[in-house]
Protein backbone atom coordinates (compact mmCIF):
# COMPACT_ATOMS: atom_id res chain seq x y z
CA UNK A 1 0.00 0.00 0.00
CA UNK A 2 1.14 3.14 -0.92
CA UNK A 3 2.15 5.89 1.87
CA UNK A 4 0.49 8.94 2.14
CA UNK A 5 1.31 11.52 -0.56
CA UNK A 6 3.34 14.50 0.20
CA UNK A 7 4.01 18.29 -1.10
CA UNK A 8 7.36 20.15 -1.11
CA UNK A 9 7.27 23.84 -0.79
CA UNK A 10 10.33 25.30 -2.00
CA UNK A 11 10.24 29.46 -1.47
CA UNK A 12 13.04 31.09 0.33
CA UNK A 13 10.37 33.45 1.82
CA UNK A 14 9.15 31.72 5.56
CA UNK A 15 6.13 33.41 5.60
CA UNK A 16 5.19 31.83 2.12
CA UNK A 17 6.52 28.29 2.82
CA UNK A 18 5.22 28.15 6.03
CA UNK A 19 1.64 29.97 4.84
CA UNK A 20 1.39 27.30 2.19
CA UNK A 21 2.18 23.95 4.77
CA UNK A 22 -0.66 25.72 6.90
CA UNK A 23 -2.91 25.93 3.98
CA UNK A 24 -2.61 22.41 2.63
CA UNK A 25 -2.39 20.78 5.85
CA UNK A 26 -6.07 22.07 6.78
CA UNK A 27 -6.89 19.51 3.95
CA UNK A 28 -4.78 17.15 5.81
CA UNK A 29 -2.06 16.86 3.29
CA UNK A 30 1.50 16.70 4.39
CA UNK A 31 3.60 19.56 3.38
CA UNK A 32 7.75 20.02 3.86
CA UNK A 33 9.22 22.90 3.20
CA UNK A 34 12.84 24.58 1.82
CA UNK A 35 14.08 27.65 1.82
CA UNK A 36 16.23 27.27 -1.39
CA UNK A 37 16.77 24.60 -4.23
CA UNK A 38 19.96 23.48 -3.13
CA UNK A 39 18.88 22.29 0.06
CA UNK A 40 15.57 20.51 -1.64
CA UNK A 41 18.00 18.72 -4.21
CA UNK A 42 20.27 17.77 -1.18
CA UNK A 43 17.73 16.40 0.35
CA UNK A 44 15.43 15.09 -1.73
CA UNK A 45 14.79 10.82 -3.02
CA UNK A 46 11.86 10.71 -4.72
CA UNK A 47 10.63 6.75 -3.85
CA UNK A 48 7.84 4.64 -5.34
CA UNK A 49 6.23 4.65 -2.15
CA UNK A 50 5.70 8.02 -1.43
CA UNK A 51 3.67 9.53 -3.70
CA UNK A 52 5.11 13.31 -4.07
CA UNK A 53 4.80 16.47 -6.16
CA UNK A 54 6.58 20.14 -5.91
CA UNK A 55 5.57 24.16 -5.42
CA UNK A 56 8.68 25.64 -6.18
CA UNK A 57 9.30 29.14 -6.39
CA UNK A 58 12.03 30.71 -9.04
CA UNK A 59 13.80 33.33 -7.32
CA UNK A 60 15.91 31.45 -5.33
CA UNK A 61 19.25 31.96 -3.53
CA UNK A 62 22.01 29.64 -5.05
CA UNK A 63 20.06 27.62 -7.73
CA UNK A 64 16.93 29.02 -9.31
CA UNK A 65 13.74 27.24 -9.42
CA UNK A 66 13.90 26.79 -13.40
CA UNK A 67 17.54 25.59 -13.10
CA UNK A 68 16.27 23.18 -10.41
CA UNK A 69 13.42 22.46 -12.68
CA UNK A 70 15.59 21.42 -15.96
CA UNK A 71 17.50 19.13 -13.31
CA UNK A 72 14.25 17.43 -11.66
CA UNK A 73 13.07 16.54 -15.20
CA UNK A 74 16.29 14.95 -16.15
CA UNK A 75 16.27 13.35 -12.79
CA UNK A 76 12.32 12.89 -11.47
CA UNK A 77 10.51 13.14 -14.92
CA UNK A 78 7.79 11.75 -13.02
CA UNK A 79 7.55 14.58 -10.20
CA UNK A 80 4.64 16.92 -10.80
CA UNK A 81 5.85 20.13 -10.70
CA UNK A 82 4.33 23.53 -9.81
CA UNK A 83 5.82 26.97 -10.69
CA UNK A 84 5.34 29.72 -8.33
CA UNK A 85 6.46 33.27 -8.85
CA UNK A 86 6.01 37.04 -8.21
CA UNK A 87 8.14 37.92 -11.00
CA UNK A 88 6.44 35.67 -14.13
CA UNK A 89 6.55 36.37 -17.75
CA UNK A 90 5.58 34.57 -20.93
CA UNK A 91 8.78 33.73 -21.82
CA UNK A 92 9.61 31.83 -18.40
CA UNK A 93 6.21 30.04 -18.45
CA UNK A 94 6.62 28.93 -22.05
CA UNK A 95 9.86 27.49 -20.90
CA UNK A 96 8.07 26.02 -17.35
CA UNK A 97 5.53 24.64 -19.43
CA UNK A 98 8.09 23.34 -22.09
CA UNK A 99 9.69 21.17 -19.29
CA UNK A 100 6.53 20.26 -18.13
CA UNK A 101 5.90 21.76 -15.21
CA UNK A 102 1.82 20.91 -14.49
CA UNK A 103 1.17 24.64 -14.44
CA UNK A 104 2.66 28.50 -13.78
CA UNK A 105 1.07 30.45 -11.42
CA UNK A 106 1.97 34.19 -10.41
CA UNK A 107 1.84 35.23 -7.01
CA UNK A 108 -0.36 36.86 -4.87
CA UNK A 109 -2.74 33.41 -5.57
CA UNK A 110 -6.22 32.47 -4.77
CA UNK A 111 -5.59 30.13 -1.93
CA UNK A 112 -8.36 27.83 -3.17
CA UNK A 113 -7.00 27.71 -6.13
CA UNK A 114 -3.68 26.58 -5.41
CA UNK A 115 -6.10 23.51 -3.37
CA UNK A 116 -7.87 22.62 -6.53
CA UNK A 117 -4.73 22.44 -8.10
CA UNK A 118 -2.75 20.28 -5.60
CA UNK A 119 -6.44 17.61 -5.11
CA UNK A 120 -6.20 17.39 -8.61
CA UNK A 121 -2.57 16.62 -9.57
CA UNK A 122 -1.74 13.93 -5.98
CA UNK A 123 -4.20 11.43 -7.25
CA UNK A 124 -2.35 10.72 -10.37
CA UNK A 125 0.68 11.47 -8.28
CA UNK A 126 -0.45 8.26 -6.52
CA UNK A 127 -1.45 6.22 -9.31
CA UNK A 128 1.94 6.47 -10.94
CA UNK A 129 3.25 5.42 -7.18
CA UNK A 130 1.50 2.42 -7.27
CA UNK A 131 2.26 1.73 -10.98
CA UNK A 132 6.21 2.07 -10.42
CA UNK A 133 5.44 -0.54 -7.39
CA UNK A 134 3.58 -2.69 -9.82
CA UNK A 135 6.28 -3.26 -12.01
CA UNK A 136 9.02 -2.90 -9.51
CA UNK A 137 7.19 -6.49 -8.03
CA UNK A 138 6.73 -7.79 -10.63
CA UNK A 139 10.72 -6.96 -11.96
CA UNK A 140 11.86 -8.84 -8.66
CA UNK A 141 9.55 -11.71 -9.11
CA UNK A 142 10.78 -12.48 -12.57
CA UNK A 143 14.45 -11.71 -11.79
CA UNK A 144 14.29 -14.95 -9.43
CA UNK A 145 13.76 -17.27 -12.78
CA UNK A 146 16.47 -18.90 -14.37
CA UNK A 147 17.73 -18.86 -17.53
CA UNK A 148 15.51 -21.75 -19.05
CA UNK A 149 12.93 -20.84 -16.92
CA UNK A 150 12.78 -17.23 -18.46
CA UNK A 151 12.71 -19.07 -22.31
CA UNK A 152 9.60 -21.08 -20.96
CA UNK A 153 8.15 -18.15 -19.64
CA UNK A 154 8.79 -15.68 -22.53
CA UNK A 155 7.40 -18.79 -24.89
CA UNK A 156 4.50 -19.14 -22.79
CA UNK A 157 3.29 -15.92 -22.36
CA UNK A 158 3.87 -15.54 -26.20
CA UNK A 159 1.02 -18.24 -26.22
CA UNK A 160 2.57 -21.13 -27.23
CA UNK A 161 1.35 -25.06 -25.85
CA UNK A 162 4.08 -27.27 -23.94
CA UNK A 163 4.17 -29.28 -27.04
CA UNK A 164 5.62 -25.85 -28.66
CA UNK A 165 7.77 -25.03 -26.46
CA UNK A 166 9.22 -28.70 -26.07
CA UNK A 167 9.73 -28.76 -29.57
CA UNK A 168 11.53 -25.34 -29.47
CA UNK A 169 13.71 -26.04 -26.96
CA UNK A 170 14.48 -29.41 -27.58
CA UNK A 171 13.01 -30.69 -24.11
CA UNK A 172 10.35 -32.85 -23.16
CA UNK A 173 6.64 -31.82 -22.42
CA UNK A 174 7.16 -33.14 -18.68
CA UNK A 175 10.14 -30.72 -18.42
CA UNK A 176 8.41 -28.00 -19.97
CA UNK A 177 5.86 -28.85 -16.94
CA UNK A 178 8.34 -28.99 -13.95
CA UNK A 179 9.87 -25.62 -15.70
CA UNK A 180 6.16 -24.48 -15.85
CA UNK A 181 4.78 -25.25 -12.01
CA UNK A 182 8.60 -23.66 -10.88
CA UNK A 183 7.52 -20.20 -12.92
CA UNK A 184 4.23 -20.26 -11.32
CA UNK A 185 5.71 -20.91 -7.72
CA UNK A 186 8.20 -18.39 -7.83
CA UNK A 187 6.15 -15.31 -9.35
CA UNK A 188 3.46 -16.54 -6.67
CA UNK A 189 1.10 -16.48 -10.18
CA UNK A 190 -2.31 -18.76 -8.96
CA UNK A 191 -3.39 -18.64 -12.27
CA UNK A 192 -1.81 -17.84 -16.42
CA UNK A 193 -3.80 -14.23 -16.68
CA UNK A 194 -1.73 -13.18 -13.47
CA UNK A 195 1.65 -14.49 -15.05
CA UNK A 196 0.67 -12.76 -18.19
CA UNK A 197 0.14 -9.30 -16.16
CA UNK A 198 3.21 -9.95 -14.29
CA UNK A 199 5.04 -9.43 -17.78
CA UNK A 200 3.04 -6.70 -19.53
CA UNK A 201 3.95 -2.89 -18.84
CA UNK A 202 0.76 -0.84 -17.72
CA UNK A 203 0.59 0.20 -21.38
CA UNK A 204 -0.02 -3.58 -22.49
CA UNK A 205 3.68 -3.71 -23.97
CA UNK A 206 5.54 -7.17 -22.72
CA UNK A 207 8.36 -6.06 -20.25
CA UNK A 208 11.70 -7.56 -21.76
CA UNK A 209 13.51 -10.64 -20.13
CA UNK A 210 17.07 -10.12 -21.34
Amino acid sequence: MSAAPIVYVVDDDPEISNSLALLLSSVAIEAETYESADAFAADFHQSSDRPAMLLLDVRLPGTNGMLLLERLRAEHPSLPIVIITGHGDIDMAVRAMKLDAVDFITKPFASQRLLDLVQKVLPQAMQQSRIAQLKKDSALRLATLTTREREVFKRLISGESNKAIALGLGISIRTVESHRASIMQKTKATTFAELVHLALRPHGEVEPLA
